[in-house]
């Protein structure tokens, strides 16, 4: 079931009204909620329900069990037995063929002849995003950050809660858990904003995704015919269909959740204003930025001791955080060039020179900004080319073809009405780039002109919805 699908259209108002009818009741709203959550999974394969439950009984069972461990060796067992077979789960099912490939292919290499067989393994949708939910759970409750959770269906619902189930953001138990477990009160004004901002995520995902898509799948499909130019223009939209498709998904995500009287926790800040590919990194899919530097860079040191340690750290973070993406070499290429364009950063120690936001409480950036966000826009460009091609030799193909002399030449493709929207788009998010999502303050204060703006948006919406398009962070 997509978000922006017709049945998820006539799923969600059915659960709302349901749910808030349920208000005085909160057991009842959290066993709705559960409910409709393992609905919405099932939808997609109903089979892969039963890993979902039991990847939430594992970590439910494991959490009492470390909190009631009378010593640290046998709460590091629960722990470690939960790890090992959570990441056994999510790495047979997403990684089997990509090890047993690059083995094989290893062995070619050396002059062995390997018939390692290959299986067909289907991908659950979400596993990732669950099962980190799932191991921050277990790692809190071993480092005595939280209590362990002794209600099976607040626990369930944490995990599957149907707006961040399948594509995040990944939430904490610190975080989600507390509001599970408190009533929620019916607030108007939040069931406005939220809708506010599901109808810009479907913006951001229908007009703005999904159209840059159209040309995207043919341009990088046909790259070795089209000029450099051509590609430099596939490559730029690409990095707002992965933009609109992954923000328009989240905010569709918060602006659910908030009518139903929960803050889920923000994961775009208007990235591509970033002055370095620090601040890039601190603005897209925060969430996952976040876990990886409580739960992987820390424990490994963090920036203690040194600038070796500050390098191996971010490195090693980096590329884990590629292959999380996807069982492709092209993921692990994508995320040690990330670790490479934030290295001059972290050695200078300038990686958080950039906290506020551009231009705060100014209408336009300096020229120095103005070229930072250029040059980092760029550089997140070159590494959206690997992280969208099928392999690492295609992505160096596109880009040596974008160095020859065709860049010179007009591009073959007539996407000029795409850029003007995008255009006004990101003129839209530049003025709401104070506000957690561009239009949640825009000031309109004539109504005429107010509701034009919103009309005109649905409009758009409906102009270009056609055929269903998955989201892209769906795969991973």
């Amino acid at each position: 079931m997509l978000f922006n699908s017709l049945s998820f259209a006539v799923f969600f108002p059915i659960v709302l009204v349901f749910y808030w009818l349920l208000r005085s009741n909160l057991r009842y709203q959290n066993i709705l909620l559960a409910i409709a959550s393992c609905y919405f999974y099932a939808c997609w394969d109903w089979r892969f329900l039963f890993l979902l439950m039991f990847s939430i009984g594992l970590d439910f069972i494991s959490g009492i069990k470390i909190e009631n461990s009378k010593s640290n060796k046998e709460a590091k067992f629960w722990l470690t037995l939960s790890i090992v077979i959570n990441l056994g789960f999510l790495g047979f099912f997403k990684y089997y063929n990509f090890f047993v490939e690059s083995f094989a292919e290893f062995l070619s290499g050396i002059g062995f002849n390997s018939n390692i067989g290959l299986i067909q393994v289907i991908l659950p949708v979400g596993i990732s995003f669950y099962t980190f939910h799932g191991l921050s759970y277990i790692i809190d409750i071993y480092k005595k950050r939280i209590k362990a959770e002794r209600n099976f269906i607040d626990y369930s619902l944490f995990v599957s809660f149907f707006p961040l189930l399948v594509a995040g953001p990944i939430e904490r138990a610190t975080h989600l858990l507390p509001q599970i477990k408190k009533q929620r009160i019916f607030n108007y004004n939040d069931v406005v904003s939220g809708l506010k901002q599901i109808v810009w995520g479907l913006f951001k995902k229908i007009v703005i995704a999904d159209q840059c898509a159209i040309y995207v799948n043919e341009i990088f499909s046909l790259h070795y015919g089209l000029y450099g130019s051509t590609l430099v223009v596939g490559a730029v939209l690409f990095a707002f269909q992965i933009y609109g498709d992954f923000s328009g998904y989240s905010d569709i995500a918060l602006g659910t959740a908030r009518m139903m009287g929960f803050d889920l926790l923000k994961n775009f800040n208007y990235p591509y204003f970033s002055r370095d590919i620090a601040e890039f990194w601190r603005r897209w899919h925060i969430s996952l930025s976040s876990w990886f530097k409580d739960y992987l860079y820390i424990p490994l040191g963090g920036s203690k001791g040194g600038n070796w340690m500050r390098i191996r750290n971010t490195f090693i973070i980096f590329i884990v955080s590629g292959f999380w993406h996807g069982a492709n070499w092209t993921f692990i290429v994508w995320g040690a060039l990330n670790a490479l364009f934030i290295m001059p950063s972290i050695i200078m120690k300038t990686h958080r020179n950039n906290l506020e936001t551009v231009a705060q409480n100014k209408v336009l950036p300096t020229v120095k900004e103005f070229f930072q966000m250029i040059t980092t826009f760029t550089l997140a460009v070159f590494a959206w080319i690997f992280f969208r091609s099928d392999s690492v030799i295609e992505a160096l193909r596109y880009i040596r073809r974008i160095c020859s002399y065709t860049l010179l030449k007009f591009p073959q493709k007539d996407v000029l009405w795409l850029f003007i929207i995008i255009v006004v788009f990101m003129i839209v998010e530049w003025i709401g780039r104070n506000s957690n999502y561009a239009i949640e303050n825009l000031t309109l204060n004539n109504k005429f002109v107010r509701w034009c703006f919103y009309y005109t948006i649905i409009a758009f919406i409906i102009y270009f919805s056609g055929e269903e398009q998955t989201f892209i962070y769906f795969q991973f």
